[in-house]
């Protein structure tokens, strides 16, 4: 056997290696949830609550792998974070969302979809919310596999509704809470890419557009901190501590005044230490945004564990509810035991830890490219697209927010772009075609020059062809070729298509899943 077949056999099994890893540490995981579930949870409800307590655990294993990518996935392409580091942050950030301020208290049926009146006994409720723990963790992980970021609050509510629907019929629906979800597929990315595209834009317009762009930074960037803190505050007062301590919007908005001021000048004192040196370049204007970057990579991953840790430990908390009383009415609040809220916790990092690269890829590489000014304009987006979403009433999914604002960003680079080829070609038709060299120097001052020096030396080029002191010696088809030299896709088209194509099929797929397996787990019973 030649060497390089054996180079090739040993790179398949450092493959299969890894594989086995993922595997083994999953079914260890597994095993233990049987065990700590049998031993606290089992005088309510015996075996049914160690299936259920795995069927959440698997839940929440591919809550971890697919939406923690909305949280650390643009950190990562813009290289503030190693995918190493986002997955350590996002393990202790997770984690301390969920058991910190993951709740005591737990809507039975998740957004309200079902009513759980319509629902005459407590076996099936349990079948129900077991059929929508499979059903939703099911599909999340087949999106994982092939790299779809989905909404996982989505999939859950779309498999309680099958499910529901399965045992009951289409009474049991409440048809209005499926209007507002299927408005948020449009709702949330939208909002998002708007106000994505535009605190990229302004970034662009304050710092990155000026000749000086050190001084611009040094007078910009602490303004945009402040307004970052002021933001983060108000969300995590809002939703990451909901159930802590549920503070409206006047209050969280007011209140996060005072963290605001406070990075303010934190970060301005910092950047006018004469030590601070910044190269006057783009690459060097991003590092600043490297630590930012970070900070609110942990308060994403700590507000999604404090909130979506409940699309895992829900329907499992009602499991274990509706066993411990039977004969009696099916709940619409349900407690959360401690041991159902930490199989939660710890499903949700395993899930990021072993699964979870795929979709950070996704999200940080394989939409449009992003650098730190880009990815902090997608941070800020998700923060300011919930206020605005919870202070108008709109419902919003995080998985579509964190999508839609890199579609905003990539956007406006593509407008931008080909705003920036249009100048181009017309400075080219206003030089005779042999004066590369003048071209060449004109291009140069022209992407040093400040946004209304351009603007100027645009017009100065206008008047000069208008006096022919200046004559175009490109025919049209040539500038036609110079635009298109210029004009690029920034946003990978085919990616874009996929992940619309597993959002359209999230509710849907995920409710006849639901209710399949309803009637296979109720079938069995019978027998």
């Amino acid at each position: 056997m030649e060497l390089k077949h054996i180079d090739e056999i040993d790179k398949a099994t450092r493959q299969g290696h890894g594989e086995l890893l993922r595997l083994g540490a999953t079914m260890l995981f597994v095993v233990g949830v049987m065990l700590y579930a049998a031993l606290k949870g089992g005088a309510e409800g015996g075996v049914l609550v160690v299936v259920a307590a795995v069927l959440g655990a698997y839940m929440a294993m591919n809550i971890g792998a697919n939406d923690v990518a909305n949280n650390v996935g643009p950190a990562v392409g813009a290289q503030a974070l190693t995918l190493t580091g986002a997955l350590g942050l996002a393990v202790v950030f997770e984690a301390s969302g969920a058991l910190i301020a993951g709740g005591d208290v737990i809507r039975t049926i998740r957004s309200g979809i079902i009513d759980p009146a319509n629902i005459g006994d407590g076996w099936t409720m349990v079948w129900v919310m077991m059929a929508a723990l499979l059903a939703g963790g099911l599909w999340i992980n087949v999106a994982t596999a092939f790299g779809m970021p989905v909404s996982t609050t989505h999939s859950i509510v779309g498999a309680v509704l099958g499910a529901g629907v399965a045992a009951v019929g289409l009474d049991i629906v409440n048809w209005k809470v499926v209007g507002a979800i299927a408005a948020s597929w449009v709702v949330s990315p939208v909002l998002a890419g708007f106000f994505a595209a535009l605190f990229l834009y302004l970034i662009k317009r304050l710092i990155t557009y000026q000749v000086d762009m050190v001084a611009a930074a040094r007078r910009t960037l602490p303004g945009l901190v402040a307004f970052m803190a002021w933001s983060f505050w108000t969300f995590l007062l809002m939703k990451g501590f909901g159930r802590l301590w549920a503070a409206d919007f006047t209050v969280a908005a007011a209140s996060g005044l005072v963290p605001a001021g406070a990075a303010y000048l934190y970060v301005r004192r910092a950047l006018s230490n004469p030590s601070h040196i910044i190269a006057n370049t783009k690459s060097g204007v991003n590092r600043l945004f490297n630590s930012p970057l970070i900070f609110a990579a942990a308060l994403l991953c700590f507000a999604h564990g404090s909130n979506d840790v409940a699309n895992a430990v829900g329907p499992l908390a009602s499991i274990v509810e509706s066993l411990a009383h039977l004969d009696g009415p099916v709940a619409r609040l349900t407690p959360v035991p401690f041991w159902v809220l930490l199989t939660g916790a710890m499903g949700l990092v395993l899930g990021l830890a072993l699964f979870g690269p795929r979709v950070i890829r996704t999200l940080g590489d394989e939409i449009t490219e992003l650098d730190q000014m880009r990815a902090f304009s997608v941070a800020l987006s998700a923060t300011v697209t919930v206020i605005a979403a919870s202070v108008l009433g709109l419902p919003v999914s995080s998985t579509h927010i964190a999508v839609g604002a890199v579609i905003g960003v990539g956007f406006l680079r593509e407008y931008l772009k080909g705003n920036y080829a249009r100048m181009v070609a017309e400075m080219k038709a206003h030089h005779p075609a042999g004066e590369q060299g003048a071209i060449d120097q004109f291009l140069g001052s022209f992407e040093r020059a400040a946004v209304p020096e351009k603007k100027a030396m645009l017009a100065d080029l206008k008047a000069r062809s208008k006096q022919k002191t200046d004559p175009a010696n490109f025919s049209k088809r040539e500038r036609r070729v110079l635009r298109e030299v210029y004009r690029k896709e920034l946003v990978t088209r085919t990616q874009l298509q996929r992940i619309f194509a597993a959002w359209l099929l999230t509710v849907p797929l995920s409710a006849l899943l639901g209710g399949l397996f309803f009637f296979v787990m109720r079938g069995m019973e019978l027998e």
